[in-house]
């Protein structure tokens, strides 16, 4: 039997180079420090990414887009065999995805990861944290109940205040001048097609580029002598490691999503009012709150324009964040760049809470 085995690793092996490859494998390297927490969180994203795309389609399988998005779901919910935990299995994924990603881009950048020669590894990742936005914001109105309808409702409403394109903008997006079952069919082509055909070339991109460069170390690590620095093979070593926390987080999700179910609002009724408290999801709602206390400040649509033209501001400094704070820059501009991140930081959590509060 033994010999067997070895024939067919032959064979697949000549045909596939399964010998070059875990060679590589275990010529990898991973840094060792006091900061090696925050690489698992780029794994994270992916297992979370993986999740979403194995539920996801199990879910294709029964919902309907259009008029009978909402009957569709409430059967997965109620009448589908364990359909109520796989929609909430992608349903909490998509949330854990998205907090992953973003504890991911903030450890990147304080650990200094965007400076030469991993720039574009920086920016792809920002293209992949906007993709997963976007992905939550599109999955969120498909069940087509009374909350997921009113709040991208409120959602689409911000587009259409920018003079000349913006109501052409929002009304290509809404498929007319109100959210309904076009609406709902234009939101599932972008979420099942158009945004996984844009977001998986930028992952693999994005991982070529974290193979081609390896882990970065904190500047904490870079002062030390190279003696002194300690790394382990990624094959098995760091591997087993992030197999460990990823049975971990799947864990995590199957015991909230058992014991938390996703809930199925009423449908929606366009011609209800809207119900109190409407609010985007936790990821869209520091700028929520941002334009809602700069539309009280500020009379008419102007403080929507302020709070959008500082977003546009604020987006362009955390793209070019590289280009300032370079591997050859002096140590203000690294001082500079920490404390503009802390300040980001700080200003998202805040607003954030504020946002919740204010309901």
């Amino acid at each position: 039997m033994k010999q067997f085995y070895h024939s067919i690793y032959s064979w697949v092996d000549e045909r596939l180079g399964l010998g070059e490859m875990i060679a590589l494998a275990k010529h990898k390297t991973v840094p060792w420090h006091a900061q090696s927490f925050w690489y698992y969180w780029g794994g994270l994203s992916l297992l979370f990414f993986l999740v979403q795309a194995f539920t996801g389609v199990l879910l294709l399988v029964y919902y309907r887009p259009g008029p009978e998005a909402y009957e569709s779901v409430r059967q997965i919910t109620y009448d589908t065999n364990f359909g109520w935990l796989i929609r909430s299995l992608h349903s909490w994924g998509a949330n854990l995805m998205v907090a992953a990603v973003g504890i991911h881009m903030f450890s990147v950048f304080f650990m200094k990861a965007y400076r030469n020669p991993r720039e574009f590894g920086w920016w792809s990742g920002l293209g992949l944290m906007g993709l997963a936005m976007v992905f939550g914001f599109s999955g969120y109105l498909l069940p087509m109940d009374e909350l997921a309808f009113f709040a991208t409702k409120v959602g689409l409403d911000i587009p259409s205040q920018f003079p000349v394109l913006g109501p052409k903008i929002a009304a290509l997006v809404r498929g007319g001048l109100e959210v309904n079952e076009y609406t709902v069919q234009r939101f599932f082509a972008l979420h099942v097609v158009v945004l996984p055909a844009l977001f998986l070339p930028l992952l693999g991109f994005h991982l070529f580029l974290v193979q081609k460069h390896g882990n970065a170390v904190p500047p904490s690590e870079e002062l030390k002598p190279a003696a002194e620095r300690r790394s382990i093979p990624f094959f098995p070593n760091f591997m087993m490691k992030d197999l460990a926390v990823w049975l971990i987080a799947i864990n995590l999700l199957a015991l909230v999503a058992a014991l938390f179910p996703w809930e199925l609002g009423p449908q929606a009724d366009p011609l209800k009012p809207a119900p109190l408290g409407i609010h985007p999801e936790w990821y869209f709602m520091s700028q929520f709150q941002v334009l809602k206390v700069l539309g009280d400040w500020i009379p008419g649509t102007a403080g929507e324009f302020v709070g959008m033209g500082l977003f546009t501001v604020a987006l362009i400094a955390w793209l070019l964040v590289p280009l300032y704070d370079t591997a050859t820059a002096g140590g203000r501009r690294a001082r500079n760049a920490t404390y503009f991140g802390l300040l980001f930081l700080l200003a998202i959590i805040v607003t954030t809470i504020w946002g919740y509060l204010a309901l």
